[in-house]
């Protein structure tokens, strides 16, 4: 079995961030979104991935590499335009061969371990009526957000709909997808969608219209989109209820550590309070300031003089003199600082390379 992962859309819902930055490169928990997709095609036994790349492929490449770190061989597709889901697998279609694969959202994020959904398409492939495609389930309060399954009594998928007006069902595609060789066909059948795209949906209801079957999962913990602020934050929070205490780093005999909270090498906290669960990575100075609870502070950031919460700040940005920053995504980087003390809480996000000077 094969991955094709997808990391070339634009990210236009995380603007500024994007502007300049892979919206699958930026960090939850420390650590790249994409980077969460290739391990748990790892962790599943998934050695071969693809991965879909944009305009922003220079970038990916460069995090990604040939995919060593991560126990994996990585082999780029380009795409051109974003023309749709399903054009993905028709570009996709030289490397994925006659091999059954999985196609996962890069800027996904999924709680539930991907081995056993992956085992469930393997068992099924071997029952007298195999599925030719498995797509996992959530149920969701405001079903005509996303693309919409009805399921018959026997739990197979009968109809798709991309966002009704009307849902059928509150059961919404997640993005992670299973297939057999029979998708190839399906995507080059259909043709592209109002929007000028080849919907994976449609695809899909293809090949259920042609009598193959379709089969489902019902995803039971969280999955979240992460292309827009809120949803990264709470992705990143999330993450971080997961973390355990660890400090590589210095902190010295002031400053104090309440807390899940993970300090990696070379860090520095003087003077500060952290309260966890938080994440500071190598090389980041924390120096008479209070960083609090759901906060990552990427490599070689400096917060000095200043409160933090359930924030991200990326590499190498600087927060000076800020009574409270909480709720914001600062890009790489950045600075953020006060020349007048206000006492002021403020909500951002902060593309790379920026300075905020707040008087």
């Amino acid at each position: 079995m094969k991955a094709l992962i997808l990391a070339g859309g634009a990210g236009t819902r995380l603007r500024p961030i994007t502007h300049t930055s892979a919206k699958q490169l930026v960090p939850v928990a420390n650590k790249p979104i994409l980077f969460y997709g290739i391990e748990a095609m790892a962790a599943a036994g998934i050695t071969e991935i693809g991965i879909i790349v944009g305009d922003t492929r220079v970038e990916v490449m460069a995090a990604v590499g040939d995919g060593a770190q991560f126990g994996v061989h990585v082999t780029y597709i380009p795409q051109d335009q974003p023309l749709g889901l399903a054009h993905c697998v028709l570009i996709a279609h030289p490397f994925l061969g006659d091999d059954d694969f999985v196609m996962y959202l890069g800027d996904n994020l999924l709680e539930q371990d991907l081995s056993a959904f992956v085992s469930a398409f393997e068992e099924a492939r071997g029952a007298s009526s195999p599925p030719t495609a498995q797509i996992l389930l959530k149920k969701v309060p405001d079903p005509h957000r996303f693309g919409i399954a009805t399921l018959d009594a026997q739990g197979n998928v009968v109809h798709l709909v991309e966002k009704p007006a009307d849902p059928p069902s509150d059961l919404a595609l997640v993005g992670v997808y299973l297939f057999d060789k029979t998708i190839h066909t399906a995507v080059a059948s259909i043709e592209p969608s109002p929007r000028g795209e080849l919907e994976i949906t449609d695809a899909i209801q293809w090949l259920i219209d042609q009598g193959y079957r379709v089969r489902c999962e019902l995803l039971t913990g969280w999955w979240i989109d992460t292309g827009k602020l809120t949803p990264l934050l709470e992705a990143n929070r999330l993450l971080l209820e997961k973390i355990a205490l660890r400090i590589d780093g210095t902190v010295d005999d002031a400053s104090i550590i309440d807390g899940r909270v993970i300090i990696e090498a070379g860090a520095v906290v003087t003077n500060s309070t952290i309260r966890g669960p938080v994440a500071i990575a190598a090389g980041a100075r924390i120096t008479d300031s209070f960083i609090g609870p759901f906060t990552a502070i990427g490599v070689d950031c400096e917060v000095t003089n200043s409160e933090v919460e359930h924030s991200v700040i990326m590499t190498r940005s600087t927060i000076t003199d800020i009574p409270r920053l909480e709720d914001s995504l600062i890009g790489k980087e950045a600075v953020v600082a006060r020349t007048q003390r206000r006492p002021r809480a403020l909500r951002l996000m902060v593309g790379d390379h920026c300075q905020i000077d707040l008087e």
